[in-house]
């Protein structure tokens, strides 16, 4: 049903009867303003060729350069994988396939290869896993991060989300859940191979973990002392590990919670094909390479089980650059898009410079 309104009506913003003194209600016509009444400035690109063919050519312009040197820097970086899982019946480490966790004696296996080319910067050592999905939505939940927090309540009454690992033997677990409990535990030894003498090389376990996780997310249990089998008396350790948390290393600034392989391990994966950081190599001067070209042997203590899953193991030994590890996928998608833009740019240039004088019907009026 409509409704008029006289214009004095309009002017006072309320029809007669309504909102005044003593009126039935208030009226919900919007007030008289430009806010209101949509009658705001506005602007409403227009697309025309003039503008549409600059940004094409000036998008390609930029991105292609960008993905060449981000290709070319990519390629730079010196990487080699080795794949020691022992699916492959000549592969030395064959013998230890069907291992189990806390498998005594540990199975162990050396690999011989050869670098071609040197390593010239820090090299970064790096286990790497697949089909392992750390990403499972139950997996990524099953911690206690008041626990590894170092709270002492939570050490001893683990959180209901760490079942059905969250206790043992009637005790509680620390860490609990399901990610500790399925912690990396393989040991890579590197050594050079000079005239048939084997050199060990220095590899650097403290420095792989993230500063906030080391020194905010993962503290140990506070008490009266600094030993820490006292403050973690009355725990277990997690079903699959040899040892409790509290024996993962000599060194009390890198022992239990605060452990850096442990720490690395629970930083889930997003991809069930993933790699993590395992150990640094340092370069010692600027005079020779930290890695040399020649031969070099891995010796692995193989005890983390895969082939129940149909997963696999690598150890990757790798550079880095200003953009991080090797990725080629940033580049190439970078001349991809750039390659596109230019084409597109070139093909609607054809089109405009053909067609774009004629009038057609379509044009909008004046």
């Amino acid at each position: 049903m409509a409704v008029n309104y006289n214009a004095k009506e309009e002017a006072d913003g309320h029809p007669s009867g309504v909102g005044a003194p003593g009126g039935a209600g208030k009226s919900r016509k919007p007030d008289n303003t430009a806010f209101k009444q949509q009658r705001l400035p506005a602007w409403q690109p227009i697309l025309t060729a003039g503008t549409v063919l600059p940004a094409f050519f000036i998008i390609g312009l930029i991105f292609i350069p960008i993905g060449i040197g981000i290709f070319v820097t990519s390629n730079n970086i010196r990487e080699y994988e080795i794949d020691y899982t022992g699916t492959d019946s000549s592969s030395p480490c064959n013998k230890c396939l069907n291992v189990s966790w806390n498998s005594t004696p540990p199975c162990t296996c050396t690999i011989n290869f050869t670098l071609d080319q040197p390593f010239e910067t820090n090299v970064f050592m790096y286990y790497g896993l697949s089909n392992f999905y750390q990403n499972h939505r139950r997996y990524v939940k099953s911690r206690d991060d008041s626990q590894l927090n170092g709270d002492n309540s939570s050490l001893l009454h683990p959180s209901k989300e760490c079942e059905p690992y969250s206790t043992s033997e009637n005790k509680p677990i620390a860490p609990c859940g399901a990610i500790a409990n399925s912690m990396f535990n393989d040991t890579l030894e590197l050594f050079r191979i000079d005239n048939e003498t084997r050199i060990p090389i220095t590899l650097n376990k403290k420095g792989i973990a993230w500063w906030t996780d080391k020194n905010v997310k993962f503290r140990n249990p506070s008490g009266n002392t600094n030993n820490l089998t006292a403050l973690f008396q009355g725990t277990t350790k997690p079903v699959n590990w040899p040892k409790p948390v509290y024996m993962l290393d000599s060194e009390a600034d890198n022992n239990g919670f605060i452990n850096e392989d442990f720490i690395v391990w629970m930083r889930t994966a997003a991809l069930p094909t993933f790699r993590k950081l395992y150990r640094l190599i340092e370069r010692k001067n600027n005079l020779q390479p930290t890695l040399q070209a020649g031969k070099y042997s891995l010796d692995i203590t193989y005890n983390y089980p895969v082939h129940s899953f149909d997963g696999r193991k690598r150890m990757i030994l790798s550079t880095i650059s200003w953009m991080g590890g090797k990725n080629p996928f940033l580049g190439i998608a970078y001349i991809t898009v750039g390659s596109i833009c230019f084409f597109l740019g070139v093909v609607l240039l054809v089109i405009h410079h053909k067609y774009g004088n004629r009038n057609t019907s379509a044009d909008i009026p004046n």
